[in-house]
């Protein structure tokens, strides 16, 4: 595996207990509640009962396994070995087994993993992106994975917010970057609460909007809506605010930001003949 990748592995299996562990995720919590997907995905890719859905960078399964339990056939993916044996458990603790299964592969490696299958959704949650030194490769990925008609949900961090340090408070990483430039700090905090983490260097790339869809245009696959959110679902920033509907956003009176964005895009169900020009 490329160092930079290898050390973010390093990362993400020390993050996984802690995780497991956090009042952020709330494992036992979920697994009460047994939550669905969230009404705004629902809204976006409807009712897939029978449909089949890969989960791209799945950590330790949570989102993957809600859509199992609104009917989909779920696959999640993962690179961290730790993140896939938790999903695996959970599932065993959540009775979802029969519907969801989890295989650890890197994620440019996942055509290969899956062994060839098509799916009729790839779906992509927040914090995936950045961690992927090619957006052009994984815009391959994913249209390797969907079926004729398939469907790409990605909701991630917005790269314009990715662009501020930890304060929010001034730029320290550009908005164009190349992939032999990525951002590298050394922390032993993760995102959510709980005990800290001992592998501590991590490699962070930051691909703009534009980026993100030529990857997909250029792989054919067709853009269906791409929207900007002014929220996010992590504190980010120290000053982010939660709002009524859980969202963490800019405090009032102060300029909203972009935060977030949800793209939509799908694979054409056959291939188009070629436009033919008029004849002299």
């Amino acid at each position: 595996m490329e160092p930079r990748l290898e050390a973010n592995l390093v990362n993400w299996n020390s993050r996984v207990r802690v995780h497991v562990e956090s009042r952020f995720y709330d494992v036992e919590g979920w697994l009460l509640r047994t939550p669905g997907p969230p009404s705004r995905e629902i809204e976006a890719l409807g009712d897939l009962e029978g449909k089949t859905l890969v989960h791209l960078q799945c950590h330790f399964g949570m989102d993957t396994m809600q859509w199992a339990r609104a009917g989909a056939t779920v696959t999640g993916l993962d690179f961290s070995p730790a993140s896939i044996d938790e999903a695996i458990s959970l599932a065993e603790r959540a009775g979802l087994s029969e519907r969801a299964s989890f295989v650890c592969a890197n994620i440019y490696d996942a055509p290969q993993a899956l062994s060839g299958k098509r799916f009729d959704v790839v779906y992509v949650s927040l914090g995936a992106l950045c961690w992927l030194p090619d957006v052009t490769a994984w815009g391959g990925v994913v249209a390797d994975l969907l079926a004729p008609g398939g469907r790409l949900y990605l909701h991630d961090g917005h790269p314009f917010a990715s662009c501020l340090d930890d304060g929010g408070e001034r730029v320290i990483y550009g908005y164009f970057e190349e992939p032999d430039s990525p951002f590298s700090s050394d922390s032993t905090l993760t995102y959510t609460d709980g005990e800290r983490i001992s592998a501590t260097r991590i490699y962070e790339w930051n691909h703009s909007i534009g980026e993100i869809v030529a990857a997909l245009i250029g792989r054919d696959l067709v853009i269906d809506s791409l929207i900007e959110h002014d929220w996010t679902l992590f504190q980010q920033f120290p000053w982010l605010v939660e709002n009524t509907s859980g969202q963490l956003v800019v405090p009032e009176g102060h300029p909203r930001i972009p935060l977030s964005f949800t793209l939509l895009a799908h694979a054409p169900s056959k291939v188009e003949e070629p436009l033919r020009s008029s004849e002299a």
